[in-house]
């Protein structure tokens, strides 16, 4: 019954992809903008080198803070990133730090170890509150609310000695891949000003690529800090569950589920500021200790899939190229076998020379589309009062006759609660058990030294609303938000048109220090993140 019911809304997804893909391939006309280059050196430096060069008083954090400003508004106009910015306060907090360094008695080490990111410049996904700053997360009734404290993330960047710059654009409450709302508008991608820069950490993957930012703060629910990382060609941390603290973000939920399938993580520009930044976000001691161990290539498992299985759509040729380039590298340079996982179909009976099988990955988007959907998340109930109601038929209508003061994503995502809501309670205890089944195959697959190699998302950044035929597809995402399992994208070059190409590092939970560390091999190996096209190349 499950496997019909795909086939049925795989077709129905077809017919919406043959509707609309028409109209959006009309913006492929739309007059591409140009990023402006990068002026400063300081900019290409990671936020782990310009902490040390801080500390030794090599640079001063007031001329740090001053060039990713000018940075910030010399992309802005293209990019539409940010929603609001404090760049006056952030020029004065970079002065104390400067002064502070001038008199202090502390040693090198000591800064280091008490402030790890004393005078560096990050930002912040709008969702996660920053005291005084805009916190209406793409809510157009909302659009002038601001936080009133911290959440506790921010708090430790602070804590570590980092400067806050601004807060960054999402859709609407986080509910889409797209990050575009009636408050702020569309957030664009640094390689190509016609595709989307993804959701709903848009706005932090937009900023980092473009050189305008070094660090973020993120959160992630069903991709959201993965997929825009991927389209924009930087790395994206999902965390294990209840590793970073969560207080703060808007929304929030209460159901018991809500901690193993939200997370907040980090985006970075260059791999070797992960460790530095889950140290500083991580909530317990033994977390943070299990980013300064040594991970060695040759002691792991690696084991790769190429698709998702089910309703997904196959990965194409760029995606396919990347993870072969990834499995010829580490075979040939760690000589290591990476093991091809596969999902066996019995109503096939297609057999299988392998033992390395998630058959229950044929399930995935039914695992996580229903069980996410079933959450009740605060905020969006409070902000959208027909949410999981059948009002929301009628939002829709609204919407169409252009008088909804919501968008189209937070509106589909209460119809599609509504509608899952009538499925029996029968169905929901049956994917409980898949999901629980299928994170069984994982723990016995991978352990404690394994990773799997897996696509990020089917293809390179699309238009802007293509993502509606492609729903489906942000499964081989979601599905790890459910499964609670920590999850690193990783850039991995350009394709043809120029558009960053990327894909996941999974494992089993409790062993982030492993996804991050193939992750910087990744980076020593293929570059990591590169510059956008139009901007030209400085010496550092």
């Amino acid at each position: 019954m499950i496997l019909i019911g795909q086939k049925i809304l795989k077709f129905l997804l077809f017919l919406i992809s043959c509707l609309v893909t028409p109209f959006l391939m009309l913006q492929f006309f739309k007059k591409r903008k140009r990023l402006p280059p990068i002026k400063s050196p300081l900019l290409l430096l990671s936020a782990s080198e310009i902490a040390r060069r801080i500390r030794r008083k090599e640079i001063s954090s007031e001329e740090v803070i001053r060039a990713y400003i000018e940075r910030c508004e010399d992309v802005n106009p293209v990019l539409n990133a940010i929603v609001e910015s404090r760049f006056d306060a952030a020029i004065q907090e970079a002065r104390k730090v400067d002064e502070f360094l001038a008199w202090t008695t502390k040693t090198e080490d000591e800064l280091a170890q008490e402030m790890p990111l004393l005078g560096v410049p990050i930002t912040v996904k709008e969702s996660i509150a920053v005291q005084g700053m805009s916190h209406s997360v793409g809510v157009k009734k909302n659009s002038a609310q601001k936080a009133t404290q911290d959440a506790v993330v921010v708090k430790f960047v602070r804590e570590a000695g980092a400067i806050v710059l601004l807060v960054s654009n999402t859709p609407e409450l986080c509910l889409f891949w797209e990050s575009n709302n009636k408050v702020t508008g569309p957030t664009w991608n640094p390689y190509n000003s016609t595709r989307v820069a993804g959701g709903s950490s848009g706005g932090e993957a937009a900023l980092l690529s473009s050189a305008a930012s070094v660090v973020s703060l993120v959160s992630d629910i069903a991709g959201s800090a993965r997929l825009p990382a991927m389209f924009c060609g930087v790395f994206g941390h999902k965390p294990s569950p209840c590793m970073v603290p969560c207080k703060g973000h808007k929304p929030d939920s209460t159901d018991k589920n809500w901690p193993q399938y939200f997370t907040i993580g980090t985006m970075v520009r260059y791999a070797d500021d992960f460790s530095l930044m889950m140290k500083i976000i991580s909530q317990a001691d033994e977390n943070r200790r299990q980013f300064d161990e040594k991970v060695s290539m040759k002691n792991m498992k690696f084991f790769y899939m190429e698709d998702c299985c089910g309703i997904t759509n196959s990965i194409n040729k760029d995606m396919r190229q990347a993870i072969q380039r990834l499995r010829t590298h580490i075979e040939t340079t760690h000589g290591l076998k990476v093991q091809k996982v596969v999902v066996e179909n019995v109503q096939l009976n297609i057999c299988t020379q392998y033992k390395a099988q998630l058959n229950d990955m044929k399930f995935a988007f039914n695992i996580s589309s229903h069980l996410l959907l079933h959450m009740d998340v605060e905020g969006v109930m409070e902000e959208m009062k027909f949410a999981g109601s059948s009002r929301s038929l009628l939002e829709v209508l609204k919407y169409i006759f252009l008088v909804s003061s919501h968008t189209l994503p937070a509106i589909s995502y209460s119809f599609m609660k509504w509608a899952f809501s009538k499925l029996p309670e029968s169905y929901r205890r049956k994917m409980a058990e898949k999901k629980m089944s299928l994170k069984k195959q994982f723990e016995d697959l991978l352990g404690d030294n394994g990773v799997l190699i897996f696509p990020t998302f089917i293809s390179a950044s699309h238009y802007q609303y293509q993502s509606y035929p492609r729903v489906a597809n942000f499964t081989y995402m979601m599905i790890y938000n459910v499964l609670g399992i920590p999850v690193t994208q990783c850039p991995i070059g350009l394709n043809k048109k120029g558009l960053p190409v990327g894909l996941q590092i999974v494992a089993n939970a409790g062993n982030d220090h492993l996804t991050i560390a193939v992750a910087q091999e990744i980076e020593r190996a293929f570059g990591g993140w590169q510059q956008p096209p139009e901007t030209t190349e400085i010496e550092v």
